[in-house]
């Protein structure tokens, strides 16, 4: 790994824990502007309060807000895109380059594949085109790898996302992104299988905070890395203070229980 790399990389992972809390904000392109993310500025400052590590976002809107009211996080540009107007929206295509992203001040870029999907061979064309690039320029990435069509009866099997997971990892991604498969002991045979962090996703939004935390533990202790979770964060009525317990999880070793005692308290 390179020097550039590795201090990149500390910018988006907690050095001492290893570990991080990613807040992607990139569903302005998939969806519109939706709750919690339409004044970004407010909402990168929010995450910012929290303790998360670092935000996700398109290219377009890092001039609309990366630079919170208070200090500085991690930013990852993503370079892939599609919408929920199109009639195949799980065909992503990049948007972005790693050298613009680079030139907009990135940490990290991150690509999003479907494998599955028909445009499946455009994807891991793109995706290895990416990472190639990524090398040359010393920048880490983020690969987000889900299971979506036809074939896939369930992409939240553990088998399944081992693979998805996998394939991130063989076709060069510093961190990889799968969904989470239900449980500790399904979700250590995922972890086990890459050699780089593996972070969780959040999935539709849930009504449940202790669901939520609890999601979040047991893939820490299945061997995961941390989260990388949008709607579930921002959307939440205190996204700051959900962070906060978020992050006492994460970083600071606390238990479901102790989290929820802090938000009780907030």
């Amino acid at each position: 790994m390179t020097i550039g790399k590795s201090i990149r990389l500390e910018r988006i992972v907690n050095r001492d824990t290893g570990r991080t809390i990613i807040v992607p904000l990139d569903h302005g392109v998939s969806v519109g502007p939706i709750e919690g993310i339409a004044d970004m500025r407010d909402a990168v400052t929010n995450i910012v309060a929290g303790g998360a590590n670092a935000v996700l976002m398109h290219k377009g809107v890092v001039r609309c807000g990366h630079r919170a009211r208070g200090r500085d996080v991690g930013l990852i540009i993503h370079l892939s895109a599609s919408t929920s107007l199109s009639p195949f929206p799980n065909a992503k295509t990049l948007v972005c380059t790693v050298e613009e992203a680079m030139r907009l001040g990135a940490d990290a870029v991150s690509v999003h594949v479907n494998l599955g999907d028909a445009a499946e061979s455009r994807m891991l064309d793109d995706m290895g085109r990416v990472t190639e690039a990524a090398v040359s320029w010393g920048i880490p990435v983020l690969a987000m790898m889900y299971a979506r069509g036809p074939k896939i009866s369930n992409e939240f099997d553990a088998d399944v996302v081992a693979h998805c997971a996998r394939v991130g990892n063989e076709l060069g991604a510093d961190i990889v992104k799968v969904p989470y498969t239900g449980d500790p002991d399904s979700f250590a045979k995922v972890v086990g299988g890459c050699c780089v962090p593996v972070v969780i996703a959040g999935g539709p939004k849930t009504d449940s905070t202790r669901g939520f935390l609890t999601m979040i533990a047991d893939s820490l202790a299945a061997g995961g890395a941390g989260l990388s979770v949008g709607r579930n964060i921002f959307q939440a009525p205190d996204p700051a203070e959900l962070l906060k317990a978020v992050t006492a999880i994460v970083h600071d070793g606390k238990s479901v229980d102790e989290a929820m005692e802090m938000l009780a308290q907030g």
